[in-house]
């Protein structure tokens, strides 16, 4: 077991506001469906929340079908000129997949796991993009035996590979990642558009010069364009301006030795939102008004004509629209601080333990007239790391039995999910119109005894 040492705490004890979520909360946090109703009840979709819990079981994960769709429409009204791919690495399952393509959306995969799951869903193979920094050899037959819109190639090695693949008399769309030597994400281990790190080809020293000429001289590969992804959790427009002139001028510089104009620009995604009240997410009109007015003017300074513009959120689309239901498993209190354990953790939410992110959860349910405390909400696991919120506000008298509900909780969370100590993995269930369905069912016991085959 790996003990951490424990986070550090607030020292001010004095009462603080009561929890629950204000105005602000409801309209930045929360679906936009969710009300508030007396004695401390929460709908999302129409449902009661506690209605979930007491059907389906805690820990469950609860997703707004409309939230998601309504975000789909926000992206292709900000940017009706670009191809829209939802990052599949957020979260995917089949309904969310459909969801999306009805949308209008195209997606963009990791593995052959996630391609196989979006098309056999009725995804449309030529409007998915296959990522990956080191794409097994399974991934790459999946994707051209599916007929995958575009591969992002990722390292020199992979050009040889797809192109030997495709074989003579064959075509690959193909797409290069460049790194830009731009630092932008919220923590260091989501910060992926710098030099000297796993993913793309660095524009400074020529890699990704080189891997463009060298793709340019195999007639299996069709190169459609550049691609960059600088991070996750970013809230600033300027990286995403300044990558855009990064990579027009290496668009020139193709030009100008290849005598070619790439017609695709993909600058991925990493869009930035808030966990909590106050703080800042990527204002969407912003960076399309930026990114539209920058990929203008540097391609006319250029010469160029302007590219085909695609981005890929995930985060932005999903995260907003899922809700994390907990039930409390146990009240303990030491010297300076409160410990509020829930019947979850790292093994449905790894992302504090990883970034530590931080979450706003509120107690549903019940109406408390009792004043509130800062407390630790911790999770149910091995690991003195398995913290899912720090310092936040709860009644003063929540107790074992009591349900919290954490927002925001519709990305990288089941998606980073594993079955830590055994703990079957959460089910999630759709919420629309007052109905509640089940997408993906709760992982049992049984689950995962049947994986487990020797003896």
């Amino acid at each position: 077991m790996t003990i951490l040492p424990p986070p550090t705490v607030p020292t001010d004890t004095a009462p603080v506001t009561p929890p629950g979520p204000g105005p602000a909360d409801l309209r930045h946090l929360w679906p936009a469906t969710t009300t508030e109703r007396p004695h401390g009840e929460v709908h999302v979709g129409g449902v009661p929340l506690t209605e979930i819990a007491e059907g389906h079981g805690t820990p469950v994960y609860v997703l707004d079908e409309a939230e998601v769709r309504e975000r789909c429409r926000t992206y292709r009204a900000a940017f009706p000129e670009a191809g829209i791919h939802y990052a599949a690495k957020a979260f995917l399952c089949r309904a969310l997949a459909r969801w999306v393509e009805e949308e209008g959306l195209g997606l963009d995969v990791c593995s052959a796991g996630e391609l196989e799951l979006a098309v056999t869903t009725g995804f449309p193979a030529d409007r998915i993009l296959l990522h990956g920094n080191a794409k097994s050899p399974q991934d790459l037959a999946t994707a051209l035996r599916l007929g995958v819109g575009r591969i992002v190639l990722d390292t020199p090695a992979e050009i040889a590979r797809i192109a030997a693949a495709v074989g003579t008399g064959g075509r690959q769309k193909v797409m290069v990642r460049v790194t830009p030597g731009i630092s932008a994400g919220g923590h260091h281990k989501i910060r992926t558009g710098s030099d000297d790190q796993k993913f793309g080809l660095s524009l400074r020293d020529g890699h990704a010069r080189h891997a463009i000429a060298r793709i340019l001289d195999q007639p299996p590969l069709e190169l459609t364009g550049l691609h960059c992804h600088l991070g996750s959790q970013i809230t600033d427009v300027r990286p995403y301006l300044l990558a855009v002139r990064r990579l027009v001028g290496l668009m020139a510089r193709v030009r100008d030795t290849h005598g070619i104009a790439l017609p695709e620009l993909d600058l991925g995604g990493g869009h930035g939102i808030a966990y909590r009240p106050g703080e800042p997410a990527l204002d969407l009109t912003a960076l399309a008004a930026g990114v539209r007015t920058e990929l203008a003017d540097s391609c006319a300074a250029a010469g160029l004509p302007v590219p085909r513009l695609i981005i890929e959120p995930g985060r932005a689309v999903a995260g907003p629209a899922g809700i994390a239901v907990y039930r409390v498993l146990a009240v303990k209190r030491t010297p300076g601080r409160t410990y509020v354990a829930v019947d979850g953790g790292m093994s449905d939410n790894p992302r504090p333990a990883l970034y530590g992110v931080r979450y706003a959860p509120r107690l549903i349910g019940r109406h408390s007239r009792a004043g509130a405390e800062r407390v630790t909400v911790v999770g149910r696991h091995c690991e003195a790391g398995d913290i899912l919120a720090e310092g936040v506000p709860l009644p003063a008298d929540t107790h074992p039995g009591d349900l919290l509900a954490v927002p925001v909780a519709g990305a990288y969370h089941l998606a980073m999910a594993s079955s830590y100590n055994l703990v079957g993995r959460p089910p999630v269930v759709a919420v629309l119109d007052g109905r509640a369905r089940v997408l993906v069912r709760r992982e049992t016991l049984e689950d995962l005894r049947v994986r487990d085959v020797g003896l």
